[in-house]
């Protein structure tokens, strides 16, 4: 199928094509750069919300709750599961498919998994492209989970609009860990499992935190302007049993209402121009690397390598060295 008619089936609908579309853009193929440039004009308009926390806080689970409660509300869903890839293989898992199997079969469900690929800050080079795809299409929600590998996943703060972090009861060495990265970054704080005895200490640590911490999340006081609310957003604490279904209408009632405070705060088109930088920032650096190993070749750039590995030369200096040749070619 052409190009441009698996971009109007995309369009149109058609799953296959989709994930066809979708393949290319994660391989980051000519034929996927070229369908991001058509389809960009379609984007800005879904809402993004990234779910992240630590291992073994349900995340799985729970986004797939979510989804669930969204299509009882009439509304189309797209998920994109970034999972770990193997620092060994390179290959991941892509667990969160098998354990999303139950959202199969809904035509308003679109589940996506994708291997991190070694990238780090919790999602993939890719994911915002794919992102971009999924919302030119037409989902008007698109929910990410992030890898869960701690407190390296800030990248999703600066992918979605709406930041949910989960938690879940006895992992108290998480819990603490959160005042130094994750709760800065968090719109909504969710404690999972929230039927073990455990849960209303994690209730407790998460409130002294962000009482430590100050205003939370990653809108906060920057929604500052004429036509902002008194008040900045102070991020919920909503308690969750995604394997019973509770809490899930609660949780996305906060979602939703996170949206509200966005638009009539004006962040939502802040969020967009901060977006709109980050994505031509990466891209630039994209290019810059691309042109980078064109121009010097493996060689040059493996010698440069050995000799900051052999001490001979600190890692600034040898990059900077090998821009000023590509500048002078």
């Amino acid at each position: 199928m052409p190009e441009p008619d698996l971009v109007a089936a995309a369009l149109a609908g058609d799953r296959r094509a989709l994930a066809r579309l979708l393949s290319w853009v994660e391989n980051g193929t000519e034929a996927g750069q070229a369908a991001l440039a058509a389809l960009y004009p379609r984007t800005g308009r879904a809402h993004i919300v990234g779910l992240t926390g630590s291992p073994g806080s349900g995340k799985s689970t729970l986004i797939g709750r979510v989804a669930q409660e969204l299509r009882q509300r009439d509304n189309l869903v797209a998920i994109v599961a970034v999972d770990p890839s193997s620092p060994f293989s390179g290959g991941a898992l892509l667990g969160d498919r098998l354990r999303m199997q139950d959202l199969v079969t809904d035509p308003g469900v679109f589940v996506r998994s994708m291997a991190s690929r070694g990238q780090p800050g919790g999602l993939a080079r890719a994911t915002r492209d794919m992102i971009g795809v999924l919302d030119a299409v037409g989902f008007p929600f698109i929910l990410v989970e992030t890898v869960g590998a701690g407190q390296a996943e800030v990248d999703i703060a600066r992918t979605a609009h709406t930041v949910v972090l989960v938690e879940a009861p006895g992992m108290g060495d998480d819990v603490q860990a959160l005042k130094a990265g994750l709760m800065e970054i968090a719109d909504i704080l969710v404690v999972n499992k929230a039927d073990r005895p455990e849960a209303q200490q994690t209730i407790r640590i998460l409130q002294t935190a962000q009482q430590l911490s100050g205003p939370a999340g990653h809108h906060g006081a920057q929604a500052a302007g004429p036509t902002a609310p008194a008040a900045a957003w102070s991020p919920p604490i909503v308690q969750t049993v995604a394997l019973e279904d509770r809490g899930v209408a609660e949780l996305v009632e906060a979602i939703l209402a996170h949206r509200r405070y966005l638009e009539a705060s004006g962040y939502w088109q802040r969020r967009l121009e901060q977006q709109a930088r980050a994505e031509v920032e990466t891209w630039l650096q994209r290019h810059l690397l691309a042109l980078l190993r064109e121009r010097i070749g493996d060689a040059q750039l493996d010698e440069a390598v050995a000799a900051v590995y052999r001490r001979e030369q600190d890692p600034a200096s040898a990059a900077r060295q090998l821009l000023e040749i590509v500048l002078q070619i």
